[in-house]
């Protein structure tokens, strides 16, 4: 980094970055606030509103009274000076979203890929889909983040494994940067859920924690000190192929149900060992099944689970029966996982943690803390609709509100 002297220059740059990060992340402050929490005089405070309003980046959001004197103007950062896209893609359903700089959401949409096998058709038909209903024109749009099921490429951020979706493959990132003219940056579905629990969910403030997800697909976000754990080639979190006891170990590793732990408490076996008990994942009349269940989820897992549930809380022994094989299977990854991050807390995500929520969570705890000896604390997600696209928003706000703190050296005078 080059290191320059504190030149008025430089000092102002500093002060205005500090502010605008400051409104980015804590709302509408008045000059006084913003003084007290940046250490800024007053006189200080208000020559960097002035700039910062001139620029078009800041503006007057509102007032607050005071107990004494007139009311204090609030100011708040222009929540057009920027939006972002996120989508999540899975094999039958593009979800997309918009938001401004803020953080807020303008508009969600939900885009049936209607057999369009081309990766930038289909991305650029649901960015114009969710554009046209939050009222904004694409150009306005500064950074796209897309979650996808598979293994990414660390070095290259292109997918390289992705057998639910064969054509997102090399090549189809940069294909993208090149047709929207942005940046573009595709993340695994299950990295992006963590980002949403840590931010909005049962690991908030968390700096250590893993998600297990357990959908159609299964997989794992490891969060170490605060940044995600993705390994040397971008495998870390494929636990379908986990080991377990008892089941063959896969012989194709390009077909998406023959990992080892993935026959064990995938979608198809969930339902498979809920129909033995007597529960099926058909859906009840007027009654919906568990919200944002998957990334590549049909809900029926889910909705499976939940009449266990259901079960359990009416005093049916099936859905405990049932819960308690389901909870073993989890817990034989779980401990794996256990034994060798010893994480301290595992959210359960996915439609099949979801639907569990606590009583699935806990005899799963029971039987971690049973069969090995580390002892995490087990919880239900607490993100209960469309976790992926939520943390592929909030990766993107993240992107864009990064940019905008480095446009302020450029127009430092």
């Amino acid at each position: 980094m080059e290191r320059r002297p504190g030149t008025p220059r430089l000092l102002r740059e500093l002060n205005d970055r500090a502010a605008l990060e400051l409104l980015l992340t804590t709302g509408p402050m008045t000059r006084a606030q913003l003084g007290a929490h940046t250490g800024l005089s007053k006189v200080t405070a208000s020559q960097l509103l002035s700039r910062l309003t001139e620029r078009g980046l800041v503006e007057v959001a509102g007032e607050q009274a005071g107990s004494r004197g007139p009311n204090a103007a609030l100011y708040a950062v222009v929540p057009s000076v920027a939006y972002v896209a996120g989508l999540h893609v899975e094999l039958d359903e593009v979800s997309a979203g918009v938001a401004d700089v803020t953080g807020r959401v303008v508009t969600q949409v939900s885009v049936d890929p209607n057999g369009a096998g081309n990766p930038v058709d289909l991305v650029r038909g649901a960015v114009m889909t969710a554009c046209g209903a939050a009222g904004i024109s694409p150009d306005a749009l500064r950074a796209f983040v897309i979650g996808t099921p598979g293994v990414l490429d660390p070095r290259t951020g292109d997918l390289r494994l992705a057998v639910n979706l064969p054509e997102w493959h090399e090549g189809v990132l940069a294909a993208l940067r090149s047709d929207l003219g942005r940046p573009v940056t595709i993340e695994n579905d299950v990295n992006l859920a963590a980002m949403a629990e840590r931010s909005v969910g049962a690991a908030q403030g968390v700096d250590d924690f893993v998600l297990v997800w357990i959908g159609v697909g299964l997989g794992l976000a490891t969060m170490l000190n605060g940044r995600l754990h993705r390994g040397v080639g971008g495998a870390a979190g494929e636990i379908g192929y986990l080991p377990v006891p008892g089941v063959p170990l896969p012989q194709d590793i390009t077909h998406p149900a023959t990992g080892a732990f993935q026959s064990l408490v995938g979608a198809q076996p969930v339902l498979a060992l809920a129909a033995a008990h007597g529960f099926t994942g058909q859906p009840e009349p007027g009654r919906p099944g568990p919200a944002g269940g998957g990334a590549s989820g049909s809900g029926s897992a889910g909705r499976a689970v939940l009449a266990a549930v259901s079960a359990v809380g009416a005093g049916d022994g099936r859905g405990q029966e049932f819960l308690a094989e389901l909870a073993g299977r989890v817990a034989t990854g779980v401990a794996a996982i256990s034994v060798v991050l010893d994480p301290g807390l595992v959210v359960l995500g996915g439609e099949v943690g979801l639907a569990g929520g606590v009583p699935l969570a806990s005899q799963v705890a029971a039987e971690v803390g049973r069969i090995c000896p580390a002892s995490p604390e087990v919880v239900p997600t607490g993100v209960t609709g469309g976790p992926v696209l939520r943390g592929a928003i909030l990766a993107a706000v993240d992107q864009a509100r990064s940019e905008l703190l480095e446009s302020v050296a450029i127009l430092a005078t």
